[in-house]
C-alpha cells in the first residue's frame, strides 16, 4: 500500500489519546511518592527519602531495561500488536498496585533493612511501578515514531508531536488532582489509607482494557519503510547512525534536566527561605504549567525546523538557569518549562531522520535515554547534600542544556541514511 494513499487522521488521533495516557500514568506514579511514604515508610528511619524516590527510579529504570525489547516487538509484531500488549501490561501493573494494597491490609508483613522496618507491600508497589514503566516504554516506542511518520495533510512531524505533547501535558496537570482528590479524597498525609487505590484503579484498569479491545478493531496501518521485514536481517547496527546515537544522549539530557527543574525547584526555593519558601509549591506548579502552554503554542508551529527550535530553546533555557544561579532567584527557573516544552519532539524528529527500516529500532534506542529522568535529579540531590545547598547544583542543568545546543548545531547532522 502506498503511504500517500493512506488517511492517517484516525491513527493520529489515536496516538494523541495514547500520549495523553502516557502523561497521566507517568505523573500518577510520581505523585504516589508522598502517599507511599506516608502509608509504608513511617518506620524507615534514615532511609525514608531514599526509599521514597526509588518509586520514580524504578519507573524510569523500565525505559533502560525494556527499550530494546520493545523495539524488537515492533519489528516482529507490528505497531498495533505492540500497543495492545502495552495496554495489557499496564492493566497488569495497576493490578500489582492493588495487590500491594491488599497485601498490606491483609498481612502487613515486614522486612528489616538495618534499623528500618519496611512492609513487604512496599516492594510489591515498586514492582508495580516497574511494570507500569514497562507499559509506558512499549507505548512510547510506537507512539513517537508513528507521530513523526504518519503524514497528516497540513502538518509537520514536529507539529504532530507538539499536538500530542499538549495532550500529554494536559493529562499531567490532571493526574495530581486525580491522586489527591479522587484516590485519597483530599486526605492529609497522616490519614492516608493505601486501600483507597482499589476502586479508582479498578475503574482505570477496566477503561484501559476496553481501550486495548478497541485498538484491535480500528484501522491502524503500519507505516511503510519504518521497520524491517519480519525475516529481514538488517546489514548494520542502529548505533552506526551517529545522529541517532547522539540523539539518545540528547534524550537522556533533556529528560534529566526537565525532571531536575520540575522535581527540585521547590527544594531550591525552600533552601533559600523567606518568600521563596512560601511559594515553593506554586513554582513547581507553574513550571509544569509552562510546559503545557509551550506545547499548546508549539502545536501551531509547523514552519520552524526542528533544529532551529532546539537551538533557540536550549539557549533560552540555559540563560535562565545561569541567571537564576547568579542572582539566586528560583522564579527564573519557572520560565524554563516554557522552553523545555517543545524539546522532545524536536530531538526525536532529528534523531530518527533518514533511519528508514531502522526507525523502530532507533525509537527503542531513544527510549533508553529516558533513564536520564532518574539519574540527573538523583545526582543533583547527592551534590546538594555534598556541598550543603542547591545553589551550584544547577550547573548540572546548564551542562545538559549545553549538550542539547551541541546536538542541535552539530550532533544531529545526518551523516548516514538507510539506503534501501
Amino acid at each position: 500500500m502506498n503511504q500517500k494513499q493512506v488517511n492517517y487522521t484516525g491513527p493520529f488521533i489515536t496516538m494523541v489519546v495514547l500520549m495523553g495516557l502516557i502523561g497521566f500514568l507517568t505523573v500518577l506514579n510520581q505523585q504516589f511518592q508522598a502517599p507511599l511514604q506516608a502509608a509504608f515508610l513511617n518506620e524507615a528511619g534514615a532511609l525514608k527519602n531514599t526509599l521514597t524516590t526509588l518509586l520514580t527510579f524504578t519507573f524510569f529504570l523500565a525505559y533502560l531495561v525494556m527499550g530494546i525489547p520493545s523495539a524488537k516487538m515492533v519489528e516482529k509484531k507490528g505497531y498495533r500488536s505492540t500497543l495492545v500488549a502495552a495496554l495489557l501490561i499496564l492493566v497488569g501493573g495497576l493490578g500489582v498496585f492493588e495487590l500491594s494494597a491488599w497485601q498490606f491490609q491483609s498481612s502487613g508483613s515486614t522486612v528489616m533493612i538495618g534499623e528500618s522496618t519496611i512492609p513487604v507491600a512496599y516492594f510489591i508497589f515498586l514492582l508495580g511501578s516497574f511494570i507500569v514503566g514497562t507499559a509506558m516504554t512499549f507505548l512510547q516506542v510506537v507512539v513517537n515514531p508513528y507521530l513523526v511518520a504518519c503524514n497528516v495533510k497540513g502538518t509537520s512531524d514536529v507539529q504532530r508531536q507538539s499536538i500530542a505533547g499538549a495532550a500529554n501535558s494536559s493529562m499531567t496537570t490532571i493526574a495530581p488532582l486525580f491522586v489527591t482528590y479522587i484516590i485519597f479524597a483530599g486526605a492529609d498525609s497522616s490519614s492516608i489509607e493505601i486501600g483507597s487505590v482499589m476502586v479508582p484503579f479498578g475503574v482505570l484498569m477496566a477503561v484501559i482494557a476496553v481501550l486495548a479491545f478497541v485498538l484491535t478493531k480500528i484501522d491502524l496501518p503500519d507505516i511503510q519503510g519504518t521497520t524491517s521485514n519480519k525475516n529481514e536481517v538488517l546489514p548494520g547496527s542502529v548505533w552506526s547512525f551517529s545522529h541517532l546515537a547522539l540523539g539518545v544522549v540528547a534524550i537522556f539530557m533533556y529528560v534529566g534536566v526537565e525532571v531536575c527543574v520540575g522535581a527540585n525547584i521547590n527544594l531550591f526555593a525552600k533552601d533559600l527561605g523567606g518568600t521563596f519558601a512560601e511559594n515553593a509549591a506554586l513554582m513547581a506548579s507553574l513550571y509544569w504549567g509552562g510546559m503545557l502552554v509551550g506545547r499548546l503554542f508549539g502545536s501551531f508551529v509547523s514552519t520552524i525546523p526542528a533544529r532551529t527550535q532546539l537551538i533557540f530553546t536550549s539557549v533560552a533555557a540555559g540563560v535562565l538557569v545561569i541567571t537564576s544561579m547568579i542572582i539566586q532567584n528560583p522564579w527564573l527557573l519557572v520560565g524554563v518549562g516554557l522552553f523545555h516544552s517543545i524539546m522532545w519532539p524536536a530531538i526525536f524528529s532529528l534523531a530518527v531522520k533518514g533511519l528508514g527500516r531502522y526507525t523502530a529500532k532507533g525509537s527503542g534506542a531513544l527510549m533508553l535515554g529516558v533513564f536520564g529522568g532518574a539519574v540527573l535529579p538523583f545526582v543533583q540531590g547527592i551534590t546538594a547534600d555534598a556541598i550543603g545547598g542547591w545553589d551550584l547544583t544547577w550547573i548540572i542543568v546548564v551542562v545538559g542544556e549545553a549538550y542539547l545546543l551541541y546536538y542541535a548545531l552539530v550532533g544531529s547532522k545526518v551523516k548516514k541514511t538507510d539506503n534501501q
